[in-house]
């Protein structure tokens, strides 16, 4: 590939160490809270990857000895965020062919996946159920330099019934399985939130509901009572973390809400009065509208998915159309796409869905920005190109703002000051 960067920079780019003060120079940088493009800015930033002044490149005070990434060629803005990614799973881990995966394995591909994840500019993610904690272990590999990814907030195992969609209905009774994370009745759903924050979890990821890719139960029908949801969100909250609810049925959602849940993921059979109800409440909504095309088309060649694609084909499109709905009823959105569902690196696919689906392209951009900080409860520093935040950038060579599809190709990346993407010879 092209080098995007003048090979004068490549002693600091071949090395993530950073020393002094860091400029990096870009020809059109968009800020995300206004929609506005300035011409000619700088982003600047300390030896910590926080970003001490965004401005114009005339009024900046640079240092002589300042190392700069010239991105003068590029249209900068923040690093993405996906708030609902399954970083170590893969299409075509379902089904029998999943119980062959054990959770070392499955961290394996998480690591994969992981880098895949931060090279298509997704500097930030949640990560919404796994195995055995691997996505504890992929987290815990990112953070001490081991491998490279985006920063993650991780679930470990979700949060479900007896049979139910996190529990896997595969095998006969004579294994006597149980997924771990099963817990039936109030109490038990608090031990099993102990538990899971015991082992590393920071966020804890609950299914109220069916689900598409599990065996025997329906998307649309309840399965934790609201009972049980409003234990688990006390205690979460109560321990300092914040819960998602994978919820496709309306009354679902409704318990969702009601329960105190930070976020609904899916929504798909929300409605106008459930709509107005999260608007009440502050309930984000992730609507993963991308994956439907996928799984259809991957079922065209996979027989062994029937079950799974009968129901996403009932859901996909009516997911959709609430998707709009919510919208334009200016509920909160968040960007999630269910990855691991589709390949991992094909995250911002959906800014394109969603545009088709009645976004404007800054609004797509601000559910995988502003909005998904805020969720994740990182608004202070990630998000935004603004002084005290995070030095996550991306660049691209055309504006989003006319082709919001543009970021599905990132040129550039860099995640706390560090450059991942964008090397001279890469």
């Amino acid at each position: 590939m092209r080098s995007i960067v003048p090979a004068v920079l490549m002693a600091l780019l071949a090395s993530p160490a950073l020393a002094g003060t860091h400029v990096a120079r870009c020809g059109r940088l968009l800020d995300v809270r206004t929609g506005r493009v300035s011409q000619n800015q700088v982003v600047m930033f300390d030896d910590r990857g926080i970003i001490d002044f965004v401005g114009p490149a005339a009024s900046a005070t640079i240092a002589a000895d300042a190392e700069q990434l010239d991105l003068s060629g590029f249209f900068c803005l923040p690093g993405l965020i996906d708030v609902h990614t399954h970083m170590n799973s893969n299409p075509g881990d379902t089904g029998y062919d999943g119980l062959a995966i054990s959770p070392p394995r499955a961290a394996i591909f998480g690591a994969r996946n992981a880098r895949l994840t931060l090279q298509a500019g997704f500097t930030t993610v949640r990560n919404l159920g796994e195995m055995g904690f691997s996505d504890v272990a992929v987290r815990d590999g990112i953070l001490a330099g081991d491998i490279e990814g985006p920063d993650m907030l991780v679930s470990g195992p979700a949060l479900g019934i007896t049979g139910g969609h996190t529990d896997n209905n595969l095998l006969p009774f004579e294994y006597h399985y149980r997924f771990e994370g099963v817990a039936d009745g109030p109490w038990a759903a608090r031990a099993k939130v102990r538990e899971v924050i015991k082992y590393g979890a920071d966020v804890i990821k609950v299914m109220a509901s069916g689900g598409v890719f599990s065996k025997g139960d329906a998307p649309g029908t309840a399965q934790y009572t609201l009972e049980e949801l409003q234990a688990i969100v006390d205690e979460a909250h109560k321990l300092g973390r914040k819960v998602a609810m994978h919820a496709h049925g309306l009354q679902s959602i409704k318990d969702a809400i009601r329960a105190g849940a930070d976020s609904v993921e899916h929504a798909t059979y929300i409605d106008d009065a459930t709509i107005e109800l999260a608007k009440s409440r502050g309930t984000w909504l992730v609507f993963d509208i991308y994956n439907d095309d996928y799984i259809l088309a991957q079922g065209k060649t996979d027989g062994s998915l029937q079950e799974s694609l009968d129901k996403e084909a009932q859901i996909g499109r009516i997911q959709r159309e609430n998707f709009r709905r919510a919208q334009r009823a200016g509920a909160k959105i968040a960007y999630g796409t269910d990855a691991g569902v589709y390949p991992h690196g094909g995250n911002a696919r959906q800014l394109a869905k969603m545009v088709e689906w009645g976004m404007t392209p800054l609004q797509a951009i601000q559910t995988a920005t502003l909005n998904a900080a805020d969720l994740l409860g990182r608004a202070d520093r990630l998000g935004v190109l603004e002084p005290g935040h995070r030095a996550d950038l991306i660049a691209v060579r055309e504006d989003p703002l006319r082709n919001v599809a543009v970021l599905e190709h990132v040129d550039f990346v860099m995640k706390a000051g560090v450059v991942f993407k964008g090397r001279p010879g890469t």
